[in-house]
């Protein structure tokens, strides 16, 4: 399968992360737990999951059978 990851860094931490296996942004420090408790209620989260459906599963598709063609 498809896993999509979204990772918001400020100042080389992660804050906040969109993990498609998971479905929802998961907060890794103070601001970050506050912010993905808004993030996943909000618009933010549609988003996220229809970009997995607009880029990464059509590009994996392409990826994949380019593979495939080399072997």
């Amino acid at each position: 399968g498809i896993e999509f990851i979204d990772s918001y860094v400020f100042n080389k931490v992660e804050h906040i992360r969109f993990n498609s296996t998971v479905g929802r942004y998961v907060g890794y420090t103070e601001h970050g737990v506050k912010n993905a408790e808004a993030w996943n209620k909000g618009p933010q989260l549609g988003q996220e999951q229809a970009e997995l459906e607009r880029f990464c599963k059509p590009n994996a598709a392409l990826e994949y059978r380019a593979i495939l063609d080399k072997t």
